[in-house]
């Protein structure tokens, strides 16, 4: 198979927020709907979703049927993934995977195609996507490692709802026209921001912080760089931002690090020449770049670099990622 419109995808998890950005995706290039085959929860087995000018049936999960795809993106669950994952790499398929549930497993790539798609040749049939957080986080830190070490990074994020849930955006919207419940989060998300994202750890930092600090040492092959970061889920729709302060090997100017920036495949950088000088969810949602803005020096340390960063969680953060991983192994004739 050397070309994507020949290649049986599936979609597991086709209901939810990323399924949906990934169907959306294959419509954009024209995939063949016969080649398309959509998964999700028993409720949802039977119906229809619109592709294009018709509609494809959502299949339950069964061996028979898994068995009719070759690639298969999942955005479920850890506990689906690491059930239905070996199920189609067994039947001599590839696992995409968006959870949390393979990341840091030794012989699984993490894999971001700007960076690393080198990894994927080393795959055992399942490759892993990081957390939406950590993907434009590495593509920063990528870009300025070209030009100097990026030893240190601070990073405080400001998460879309988006990135719990379909039923984390509805809760937000109700609560914002005055139904103040809460079922998804523990306190009103509405006016609000949470300064944490997932469960608390014995050292204070939380599952999502730690997710960070891992997976970038991991794609980036580099154990030695420092992440502290703090995760904040904010109201926000679609689209998380990150407020870095990198530490630099060494003294590098402005006008280097924007001119890496704008070579950068991936990163649109936001300046004063821009129509828009920095970087808002708002300009980010629906689309695949990651926005970059506010790029300043610390006033007491040269080799200190502040920045703004803005990208949409579903696309960027997962849909496309995963998409973007599949052509690169159709590039390095990883599919047979």
């Amino acid at each position: 198979m050397n070309n994507l419109a020949s290649i049986k995808i599936g979609i597991v998890g086709a209901t939810g927020a990323v399924g949906v950005e990934t169907l959306k995706l294959l419509s954009e290039i024209n995939h063949p709907l016969d080649n398309i085959f959509l998964f999700a929860s028993e409720r949802s087995v039977g119906k229809f979703i619109k592709y294009k000018n018709s509609e494809i049936e959502i299949l339950e999960t069964s061996n028979e049927n898994l068995k009719k795809i070759d690639i298969g993106f999942i955005s479920v669950s850890s506990e689906v993934s690491e059930l239905l994952a070996p199920k189609i790499v067994s039947n001599g398929g590839i696992v995409i995977d968006d959870g949390s549930a393979f990341r840091m497993k030794k012989d699984v790539p993490l894999v971001v195609p700007e960076i690393n798609q080198q990894d994927l040749d080393s795959h055992l049939g399942i490759i892993s996507i990081p957390n939406c957080t950590t993907t434009p986080l590495v593509m920063v830190v990528d870009a300025i490692n070209q030009i100097s070490k990026v030893k240190k990074v601070v990073v405080s994020t400001y998460q879309a709802v988006s990135g719990t849930g379909k039923e984390a955006v509805l809760e937000l919207e109700n609560q914002q026209n005055g139904n103040l419940e809460t079922k998804i989060y523990d306190y009103q998300i509405a006016n609000n921001v949470f300064p944490h994202v997932d469960d608390f750890l014995e050292d204070g930092f939380t599952k999502e912080e730690h997710k960070m600090i891992n997976e970038t040492k991991k794609i980036l092959h580099d154990n030695n760089i420092e992440i502290i970061p703090t995760c904040v889920r904010v109201p926000v729709k679609v689209g998380h931002s990150e407020s870095l302060c990198l530490t630099l090997e060494n003294d590098i100017s402005i006008n280097k690090i924007n001119e890496i920036f704008r070579k950068y495949q991936g990163i649109k950088l936001l300046d004063n020449k821009s129509e828009t000088p920095y970087p808002m969810p708002l300009l980010s949602e629906g689309k695949k770049d990651v926005f970059v803005g506010r790029v300043r020096k610390s006033i007491n340390n040269a080799r200190e670099i502040n920045l703004w960063l803005s990208c949409d969680n579903l696309i960027k953060g997962a849909a496309l990622n995963a998409l973007q991983i599949l052509e690169s192994m159709i590039e390095r004739k990883l599919i047979k």
